[in-house]
């Protein structure tokens, strides 16, 4: 039985998992770097240990600082969050091998779908629809060239071990193509030591629907309803939703079945979320699986009703799902707001500090994920989350209007923000009438004034 968990992470999902511990009855142990000394999570946790220096390369992506401070404060389990070690099969090893139970898939799981060529060929195989591409990695550019003509352009380069956009290329003719490969297989060297990469078809405008799966050790898998994720910059996304307002009961169905194969054919355990495009005509193709708990988990969990960190840690504990898939219901609409210390008005640059007044909205159907206070210091080292937003309501429209209205009593002082380009973006007509596809917010820089969101 899992008594006490140490929580390999920081900030908001941090905090999350402390409060999810806190009320299953378990104890849970903060590791913290030396900037996040003040943070909430570590003030809140039942235990803290400091494992190192500001830089994620020197705390909180150290492996062998965690695992020392995991057996020192004798812990059961390890939650690693989102981001760090949270798709790090050989931490998932670690773990294991030390006899603490990693809170997520095995790390076999962890590798056939962190490969994206693997994880394609797997599905591919479970009758999941994938975009027309390439088998695998692809390295020379005369046979590169050969397949880019045959899909047709345009097409889409991507680092086989990519993510957050790094190592990713469009090229609309061979000229275009020539320069784009060798560029996205530079970047993806420097950014993740592996150079290779695949060519797929690039859908144009398409949305980017995700669906969270959870999987138990007894062999049932079910899925939790869709996200729409396709407000979102340079491949980072913005604001995600569920229900999403484009996809039809039966869409949405057919789309379910296709990620429990997905989940099935890698033998997964735990939560996981598994990425598609969809194009105009409905058609709907697998991207990527993603390992580990998503930033926009919560939107998931307002509109079905369950607590998604507290089903990852009862799976870790061998219990068994408490529902089926038929038990699955969605009563509500939910939208999340990713509020960043950035500045939309001078490309999105990041804005640490130190944040005077804090402000958090509330009310009826209003959520805040978030571990800043007034006095906090946000840190330079990491990725400049502050909190997230949640709203929700019984139709979109009602959820919309919740957001509107909480963004504007949304207070941080001594940062820029993005919550007044949040706020623009909820009273936008496109996203209001539920068009955004993941090229909105090209359009809807070049339309609208910046200084809408420049306060």
């Amino acid at each position: 039985m899992i008594q006490k968990i140490l929580i390999a992470n920081r900030g908001e999902i941090a905090l999350r998992i402390v409060r999810a511990c806190r009320e299953l009855g378990i104890k849970s142990l903060a590791v913290y770097s030396e900037a996040d000394a003040q943070s909430l999570h570590v003030q809140l946790a039942d235990e803290a240990i400091c494992i190192g220096p500001a830089k994620s390369a020197d705390s909180y992506l150290r492996a062998d600082r965690i695992i020392a401070a995991a057996e020192l404060a004798d812990v059961d389990a390890i939650h690693p969050g989102y981001g760090f070690l949270s798709e790090n099969a050989k931490f998932a090893e670690q773990c294991e091998s030390c006899n603490i139970k990693f809170i997520g898939p095995s790390a076999n799981a962890i590798r056939m779908m962190g490969d994206k060529a693997v994880a394609k060929d797997t599905v591919k195989k479970a009758g999941v629809p994938i975009v027309p591409g390439s088998d695998g990695p692809i390295d020379k550019e005369a046979d590169a060239v050969k397949l880019a003509r045959k899909i047709g352009y345009p097409v889409i380069i991507k680092a086989v071990a990519g993510g957050g956009g790094r190592g990713m290329r469009i090229a609309h003719n061979d000229i275009s193509f020539a320069k784009e490969f060798h560029v996205a297989r530079n970047e993806a060297e420097k950014a993740f030591g592996n150079g290779a990469v695949y060519i797929e078809k690039y859908i144009e405008k398409p949305r980017h629907i995700e669906f969270q799966i959870l999987a138990d050790s007894h062999g049932k898998v079910i899925h939790l309803g869709e996200r729409d994720c396709s407000v979102q910059r340079r491949h980072q996304k913005l604001i995600e939703e569920s229900p999403s307002p484009f996809l039809t009961p039966d869409l949405r169905k057919r789309m379910g079945k296709a990620s429990v194969k997905a989940a099935e054919a890698c033998n997964y355990e735990g939560a996981g979320t598994i990425e598609y495009l969809v194009d105009a005509q409905g058609n709907f193709y697998f991207i990527e699986m993603n390992t580990r708990i998503q930033v926009e988990h919560p939107v998931t969990e307002e509109v079905t009703g369950i607590d998604l960190i507290k089903q990852q840690i009862k799976i870790a504990n061998g219990e068994r799902l408490e529902f089926d898939q038929s038990d699955i219901t969605f009563t509500k609409h939910a939208i999340e707001c990713r509020i960043n210390a950035e500045d939309p008005a001078r490309n999105f640059i990041p804005s640490p500090g130190t944040i005077g007044l804090y402000y958090a909205p509330g009310g009826h159907g209003v959520r805040v994920d978030s571990h800043a206070y007034s006095g906090y210091a946000i840190p330079p080292y990491y990725d400049s989350m502050i909190g997230k937003l949640i709203c929700y309501g019984s139709t979109r429209k009602i959820a919309l209007e919740r957001a509107y209205r909480a963004l504007s009593e949304y207070l941080i002082g001594g940062v820029k923000t993005t919550i007044p380009l949040q706020k623009a973006i909820m009273s936008d007509p496109t996203f209001m009438e539920g068009k955004a596809t993941t090229a909105y917010m090209e359009d809807f820089f070049a339309r609208t004034p910046s200084d809408l969101f420049n306060t």
